[in-house]
């Protein structure tokens, strides 16, 4: 019987690698945080690795949240995370931190339209 695309080690080994084995992201990125490719991410990213390529062009069409990004790119979160992290360290993705915790309003606003984003997937 050959390891075929149904060897459960096949889902673990990615992101490991994908990482480089790092668990801990570069810098705290908050799940509702939107991310923008900046200008030198346009630029850099065709030459930073595939995912980090997937994840600029996601976010050179519209801003994405973190939790769209992992959604989208079918990453674990913390995975995500780490990818995000580094490439706003990097200067390929534009970083905007969700608002304040007193201001409810805009902060229910963000969550729902992260879930209406999880939700189209």
């Amino acid at each position: 019987m050959g390891q075929g695309n149904d060897d459960p080690r096949g889902a673990l080994v990615r992101p490991y690698a994908v990482t480089r084995g790092r668990t801990e992201p570069t810098r705290e990125i908050a799940i509702e945080a939107v991310m923008l490719t900046s200008q030198r991410g346009i630029g850099e990213s065709p030459y930073s690795g595939r995912d980090r390529h997937r994840i600029a062009q996601l976010c050179g069409d519209s801003p994405q949240s973190l939790a769209e990004i992992a959604a989208y790119m079918r990453l674990p979160l913390g995975v995500a995370r780490v990818l995000v992290a580094d490439m706003v360290t990097d200067g390929l993705l534009e970083l905007h931190q969700p608002v304040d915790a007193d201001d409810t309003d805009e902060r229910i606003n963000v969550l729902e339209r992260v879930l209406i984003g999880l939700r189209t997937l």
